[in-house]
């Protein structure tokens, strides 16, 4: 099974393209975006040597499904899906904040939580919790958005302090950010799953706050099964759960958490397709449709043909 790992495409009007860790976007005129998600994965802001096949197209539809589900709520960048792989949408300003979401102590909280630790992002978190617990509503732990590296954890109080948001902005984020939570919870609800926690990121177009990037995807977000969570609880064992978190497990197990002077481990070709087969089994579980895989003989070509012909009728 192929995978797309990098992308060097040059499409018609093209005018820059950014290498995110996951994501290449390439900016063309008439402030288009065309994002392509490729097969990589990315674990403690490093991307591991090897790519996972149908990752990307699971993360676009999974994205596109939602992004079309939300813009009841705020609008988003997204105008079509041209290819299983490719969005294209609104070419915004991003804001530098990720706003982040928690219902549960889980992942980064709950690794802080062990630590001691009773505040995360200026919020604090209730005494006696135990991993994977629901927390009594939700709880935002903003981070600052780096190009490069680690994304830093700020408070809400710094965030105006330093005036990286403007407070009335700020204040229609965290609205946003809440309506969307409570709307993902939901949609998971009803395929039987917990939305844990997740990301939202934002940008400016024309004065207005427009939603942007992916959402409730698997590398965005967790999931645990809703079927037996709380009998998990009462036997303090690990929550089932669709996420990239088992990915992170395998790091650490492996001796890898990103810090300096460790290396990275080569994830086994049958790992390979551990990872890959649980991300179409979160897409057919988040979406209740079977997973239609993509033509991925050769990739790149692909593409190509279907925004070409996109932009060419657009």
């Amino acid at each position: 099974m192929e995978a797309l790992t990098n992308s060097s495409f040059n499409f018609s009007g093209q005018k820059s393209v950014y290498n995110g860790k996951v994501r290449d976007v390439y900016h063309l005129e008439n402030d288009v975006l065309v994002m392509v998600a490729s097969d990589r994965i990315s674990a403690f802001d490093h991307i591991l040597p090897k790519g996972i096949p149908f990752k990307g197209q699971v993360l676009n539809q999974v994205a596109t499904m939602f992004l079309n589900a939300t813009e009841d709520i705020v609008p988003n960048w997204l105008v079509a899906t041209p290819d299983e792989n490719v969005a294209v949408g609104k070419a915004c300003e991003p804001i530098r904040v990720e706003m982040v979401i928690r219902g549960y102590l889980a992942g980064h909280a709950a690794r802080e939580y062990k630590l001691g630790k009773r505040i995360l992002c200026g919020v604090p978190m209730p005494e006696g919790m135990k991993e994977n617990d629901k927390f009594p509503e939700p709880i935002i732990t903003p981070a600052t958005k780096a190009d490069e590296g680690h994304d830093e954890d700020i408070s809400r109080e710094a965030i105006l302090e330093q005036n990286i948001v403007p407070h009335e902005i700020y204040e229609k984020l965290e609205m946003y950010t809440r309506q969307l939570f409570e709307r993902g919870t939901q949609m998971a609800a009803k395929q039987g799953l917990i939305l844990v926690d997740t990301k939202y990121e934002f940008g400016l177009l024309n004065g207005e706050i427009i939603l942007i990037d992916e959402i409730h995807t698997p590398d965005s977000s967790r999931y645990f099964y809703a079927d037996g969570y709380a009998q998990r609880q009462i036997d303090n064992v690990p929550q089932k759960q669709l996420s990239k978190e088992f990915v992170r497990q395998w790091l650490i197990e492996n001796g890898f958490q990103g810090l300096e002077g460790q290396e990275m481990p080569v994830m086994p070709d049958d790992f390979v397709k551990v990872v890959s087969d649980r991300y179409i089994e979160l897409y057919e579980k988040i979406t209740g449709n079977a997973f239609q895989r993509a033509e991925n003989k050769d990739i790149p070509k692909r593409i190509t043909q279907n925004l070409e012909q996109y932009l060419s009728n657009s």
